[in-house]
């Protein structure tokens, strides 16, 4: 199952973009044998400023064709890393071929686009800003490959 980032914003190099790209390449290398993965990133940018509307349209363009895909969003579901793994094996399991992990800009995500996701995922009821929900989403990756191959790097 091929997983996506598709976010709003330029990751430019500096710490953020070292530990997005290292926990994604553990995750292919992790992910590989258990039929997850690659993992890849679409960045959009709305440069023209049309808000929400306009970043919801960038992001539905960058999703791909049947992929389901998953919101990140405070309002969304909470779960333990654990739960997070056996989602995305399930996910895997029924067939799914593409697997879309969608981040919104500072303003979040548009209602709409909101409405349309197979699942949203929270990371708590703070709002984290945009660029460290990369970080937090591929590192819960990797662990939820970790998880899933019975690897030691997840200890509860």
């Amino acid at each position: 199952m091929r997983v996506h980032l598709c976010v709003v914003g330029r990751l430019r190099a500096g710490p953020e973009r070292e530990l997005v790209d290292d926990y994604l390449k553990r995750f292919d290398r992790t992910g590989r044998a258990l039929g997850l993965g690659p993992a890849r990133i679409v960045e959009v940018d709305d440069r023209k400023g049309g808000g929400m509307a306009a970043e919801a349209d960038l992001l539905r363009r960058a999703l791909p064709s049947g992929a389901r895909f998953c919101i990140l969003d405070e309002r969304g579901r909470l779960m333990t890393s654990p739960d997070f793994a056996a989602e995305l094996g399930r996910v895997r399991d029924n067939g799914t071929q593409d697997l879309a992990f969608v981040i919104g800009g500072a303003d979040g995500i548009d209602p709409a686009l909101r409405a349309e996701a197979d699942m949203a995922l929270s990371f708590g009821q703070m709002v984290w800003p945009h660029m460290l929900v990369r970080v937090m989403l591929a590192e819960q990756l990797y662990r939820a490959a970790s998880i899933l191959s019975g690897s030691p790097y997840h200890r509860a």
